[in-house]
């Protein structure tokens, strides 16, 4: 028997919310015209730095339909990370809290799967494809569209009871849904603590990031040297950066995860900064074996503690 799209978008977040997601919002699948004379611009003034890949498939990041053939919705969830675990020692290089535990990519990919299983196993056949940052999506753009929060002006999605600590992931179904048609009015406000926050002046104006400056793209994305204007200016950040988010007042609403994936490593937080700055591969791979970190590559991180140690 047929249900009408509302009892499919009820069961949808009820399951998702059930895999451990902290939010579900729903969005027709259409193209972002909003978003493309943003997105033009952006990369028209290099704020991608080396990051080519932004360049790629850019119809494909502006309509989901061309991702996923007969396209009809855009179901957005949100995976909380927050912790108040830090690294034992004050003057270790630091580390993102989002890469402590085991990499999000696998363990929110996995949940996607569950979830698509699930819609398939109590609605019928329904054809679609899971990503987490990691393909020609916009992410923030549709969780704003589907009510999930507002686009900061340190361009992370904030919401208002949660802050902006979670992943963002989506799946792109060709089933009718009932749609989330109240996108989250903006609360920064005058706020401009982000901006004035941010080492490396990345925030180039409100809402405006240029990439190619910003703490994470400098130790994760960038494979050539840092470039040296950024000496000192790193506040001893080896892997990401979150200091845009710990000054942000929204995120005081921040709740601790409950994800034992996300739990550190027994032996991460512990490590000292002569621990760091004399890790060897064999401690990199023990220590970092299912990490985010592993993006940088052994040679990247110890790139990345070089640059940071020079300036002592």
């Amino acid at each position: 028997m047929q249900h009408p799209p509302s009892a499919y978008s009820q069961l949808i977040k009820a399951e998702a919310k059930n895999l451990g997601f902290m939010f579900c919002g729903i969005a027709k699948a259409e193209f972002l015209e909003e978003e493309a004379p943003r997105l033009e611009n952006w990369l028209k003034k290099n704020m991608h730095g080396e990051m080519q890949y932004m360049e790629n498939h850019f119809d494909k990041r502006l309509d989901p339909r061309l991702l996923v053939d007969g396209a009809k919705s855009v179901i957005s969830l949100g995976f909380n990370y927050y912790t108040e675990s830090q690294q034992t020692d004050p003057l270790a290089p630091k580390i993102s809290k989002y890469a402590y535990g085991i990499d999000y990519h696998t363990v929110i990919k996995d949940k996607l799967k569950q979830l698509l299983q699930i819609i398939n196993d109590k609605i019928g056949e329904v054809g679609g494809r899971a990503f987490v940052d990691s393909a020609p999506v916009l992410d923030k753009a549709w969780a704003k569209k589907s009510g999930m929060g507002w686009i900061g002006k340190n361009a992370n999605l904030i919401n208002k009871q949660s802050g902006s600590f979670f992943f963002l992931a989506e799946l792109i179904v060709d089933l009718e849904l009932e749609y989330d048609i109240e996108p989250t009015a903006d609360h920064c406000g005058t706020c401009t603590r982000c901006i004035d926050a941010c080492p490396t002046d990345a925030i180039v104006g409100p809402y405006v990031v240029d990439g190619s400056r910003c703490i994470s793209y400098l130790t994760i994305e960038l494979k050539n040297e840092i470039p040296q204007e950024f000496k000192g200016k790193m506040e001893n950040w080896m892997f990401g950066c979150d200091i845009c988010q710990d000054v942000c007042p929204w995120n005081r609403f921040s709740v601790l995860h409950t994800e034992p994936a996300f739990n550190p490593h027994p032996e991460l937080l512990s490590l000292n900064k002569t621990d760091l700055e004399e890790i060897t591969e064999d401690v990199f791979q023990k220590v970092f074996k299912n990490s985010a970190v592993k993006r940088t590559k052994f040679s990247g991180l110890k790139r990345n503690i070089e640059f940071l140690k020079e300036i002592k």
